[in-house]
């Protein structure tokens, strides 16, 4: 049996309770079985500073590249703050993208969902998010596409989907990613 691929999921809320948190999880829990998740936290990484990569490189930053480096894929699962992504996400992407000709993201295929408690699901940040990966050569899955409102009425008192429609659409986008993994992974 072929092994399994290693997903790495980044969630740009940091907050305690966050949604996005819940809903990443929800993704990982309603994906195929030949995907293997590894939440590898953000919130810990000192703002990028080019400085810092001339001398003693932050160990935050070497286990974050250790930790992308060790994946086939990026699922990203993020709010909008300011109609943009937090800057969480961003940091990450440009600790990921340097030193300059060393990027961890390079060609790795990646899925972006994003989660709102409003109606327009985190539209602005999932494409800005886009934008900067087109730049880091990451091939973002096109469709179906991910924007996910009313996250305060979506889980359960147990952090489940509430609403068997909105489940069977996550497992449908979680579907596509795994395809589209397979489809930019050469093993």
């Amino acid at each position: 049996m072929e092994d399994k691929f290693k997903v790495a999921v980044l969630v740009g809320s940091l907050r305690k309770d966050s949604l996005n948190r819940k809903l990443a999880e929800a993704l990982a829990g309603l994906a195929p079985d030949n995907l293997a998740f590894d939440f590898v936290e953000i919130g810990d990484l000192p703002l990028y500073n080019p400085d810092l990569d001339d001398g003693d490189v932050p160990a935050a930053w070497q286990r974050f590249r250790s930790d992308i480096r060790a994946v086939d894929a990026i699922l990203f699962v993020t709010p909008e703050y300011n109609r943009t992504v937090p800057a969480s996400i961003k940091n990450a992407l440009d600790v990921g993208s340097r030193p300059m000709g060393e990027s961890v993201w390079n060609g790795k295929p990646a899925a972006v969902a994003t989660g709102s408690p409003g109606g327009i699901g985190g539209f602005g940040a999932n494409h800005v998010l886009r934008q900067s990966l087109v730049f880091l050569n990451v091939p973002a899955m096109q469709q179906p596409e991910a924007y996910i409102g009313g996250l305060m009425n979506l889980f359960d008192d147990d952090g489940k989907i509430a609403k068997p429609d909105t489940e069977k659409f996550l497992e449908t986008i979680m579907a596509a990613f795994a395809t589209w993994i397979a489809r930019h992974v050469d093993r």
